[in-house]
């Protein structure tokens, strides 16, 4: 009777806003449920374990009962880390509950109704999410690799908000740092964001532009060269006064304790992390050379996945045949991806056991 009269309610009353009713909700990679045994290669996450720190981290705050206490509202022992291993002010850096937050935060915190937004697309698609949310009005702009033509039509947009996902996903494709610093001048007063979740994949990173431009914020992942996607904790570098101004509407207590135990292991052993990069660097390049015997096009990589197409066929199809196989990989049905395949860099037994269902089905 309840769920009846519950339902019969929600269908009554028109309590949610037209924005939130129409928008498309962002639509994250599967991952399996219990007992199922795939190999994932489709959410981009690392898959080698993090730090011995961490664990001893995360166990001395089990061991000292921190559980039952809030967390540090300001992660004041994890952005006094941060702050000695990036060479930024500890003023200039905010802790999130993973980038997701930390983006949702800015886009809360500088598009209103009608403000607009730029970015490269394709992109990041949680980027438009997070626009229709505010109901920001969305400047896509074409992405060309390592192409000028792009950052100026950035300019050109003129959004109160512009980021560039770099490298970028899905393609892995890196913007030159350089290129960005332009960008950057032409733009103020307006923000320039840059996410890097992937860059530890790369061979430049743009947090010297913090010291050049007031303008530029920066975000970075714990997920992905850190291996720890399930801790859910990012960071955001910032001027400052940008910093404060992001930190007036975050909550409260935004990063668990346990997360936090576990960024500051793996902020005390970078050597750890940069080990397993360089692994998943090899693995990329020799993926990328097998796909392409197989028939693939595979553009350069600078993230930890690859970008393998075959032109003017949709490949829905063989992404839901290596599922059945008991492999995950990531297709998007958009006009201009679906002729590709997302494919997160794995183990070598993961990858080998990726190229052997490969070919049986091509």
């Amino acid at each position: 009777m309840f769920t009846q009269f519950a339902k019969k309610k929600t269908q009554d009353l028109s309590v949610f806003r037209v924005a939130v009713e129409k928008m498309a909700p962002y639509v994250p990679g599967e991952q399996p449920g219990p007992g199922q045994r795939l190999i994932k290669l489709n959410t981009n996450e690392n898959p080698y374990p993090p730090s011995p720190q961490v664990r001893k981290r995360v166990a001395q705050a089990l061991a000292r009962g921190m559980l039952r206490l809030y967390p540090p509202a300001r992660a004041d022992a994890l952005v006094e880390r941060a702050s000695a291993v990036f060479g930024v002010s500890r003023r200039a850096i905010l802790a999130g509950n993973g980038c997701d937050e930390l983006l949702g935060i800015l886009f809360r915190a500088v598009l209103g109704r009608n403000d607009a937004l730029a970015y490269p697309a394709p992109s990041y698609s949680l980027y438009d999410t997070l626009a229709a949310i505010q109901e920001a009005r969305v400047r896509r702009v074409a992405f060309l690799a390592h192409s000028e033509a792009t950052l100026a039509a950035l300019k050109r947009a003129r959004g109160k908000l512009t980021i560039v996902c770099n490298p970028n996903s899905p393609s892995g494709a890196f913007t030159p740092i350089e290129g960005l610093s332009r960008l950057a001048r032409e733009l103020y007063p307006r923000l320039l964001a840059i996410d890097e979740a992937y860059v530890d994949f790369a061979e430049d990173h743009g947090l010297r532009l913090l010291k050049r431009h007031d303008n530029v914020v920066i975000l970075r992942s714990f997920s992905k060269s850190f291996s720890l996607a399930g801790a859910r904790l990012g960071l955001c570098f910032a001027s400052p006064p940008t910093i404060e101004m992001l930190s007036k509407i975050k909550d409260s207590y935004n990063v668990s304790r346990l997360a936090l135990a576990a960024g500051l292991g793996a902020l005390e052993d970078v050597a750890w992390m940069r080990r397993g990069v360089e692994r998943i660097k090899r693995e990329r390049e020799r993926a990328r050379q097998r796909l392409c015997a197989m028939g693939f096009e595979v553009a350069p990589s600078s993230a930890n996945f690859v970008f393998a197409r075959i032109p003017g066929r949709d490949l829905k199809p063989l992404g839901a045949a290596l599922r059945q196989k008991g492999i995950l990989v990531r297709h998007f049905s958009s006009p201009e991806l679906c002729d590709g395949l997302r494919i997160t860099i794995g183990t070598r037994d993961e990858m080998a056991a990726l190229y052997r269902a490969l070919e049986s089905l091509l």
